[in-house]
């Protein structure tokens, strides 16, 4: 089975639109844009929902980074004339982060901020510095109870594991790319950490 690139990447970015966080609240007859952080996201599920249905999330959205990854290039024609066999898996990485952040299920509204996802997405590109990310993000979570700090520590260290095993490289670039994208989806984060008023994991906002 052959398709058109421009058809992978699309096909990326609806399978990264399905938004698996909002399925999961509607399920339990929660809208979790009106609840929580009002994050369409992994985090904000296991803080309404709870931790069985806040993991089930997030492994779905960090499957739904890795496998346009790792599928769909397979089913490709030449990539428009590019010869780095990285340009197909990147596209539809792109995409389906992309499709994360603003879902075409939820008419282009706000969806996750693409932790997960990304996560996804390097899994299926480099194992082993998604894998030494997702340790830092783990390791600072338990140590300061912030997830956005670990979101924001792991997105720091990817393009250096990225570098190290790889080096100059074009995945070395999108890891730079997306340690930037992060840090301006958690920018809220920042300042609240800053202030001390960002959130722990496992506590309820006030109010």
């Amino acid at each position: 089975m052959t398709m058109h690139p421009a058809v992978a990447v699309l096909l990326a970015y609806a399978l990264g639109s399905i938004p698996a966080a909002y399925i999961a609240g509607r399920s339990r007859g929660i809208d979790l844009r009106k609840h929580g952080s009002g994050n369409l996201g992994a985090t904000n599920v296991f803080r309404v929902l709870g931790a069985k249905v806040g993991i089930a999330v997030f492994l779905f959205d960090m499957a739904k980074g890795a496998l346009p990854v790792l599928l769909f290039p397979q089913w490709t024609t030449a990539p428009w004339g590019l010869t780095s066999p990285l340009a197909m898996p990147i596209a539809c990485g792109i995409a389906a982060i992309a499709g994360h952040v603003r879902p075409v299920f939820l008419k282009f509204g706000k969806g996750g901020k693409g932790v997960a996802t990304a996560a996804g997405v390097f899994l299926g590109l480099a194992p082993i510095p998604a894998i030494i990310a997702l340790v830092t993000f783990a390791a600072v979570l338990l140590a300061s109870g912030y997830v956005s700090l670990g979101s924001l520590t792991a997105a720091t260290i990817l393009p250096i594991a990225v570098y190290l095993t790889s080096g100059v490289s074009p995945l070395l670039f999108l890891s730079i790319g997306l340690a930037a994208f992060v840090f301006w989806t958690h920018r809220a984060n920042i300042g609240r950490l800053r202030r001390g008023e960002e959130h722990r994991f496992g506590r309820k906002p006030a109010g």
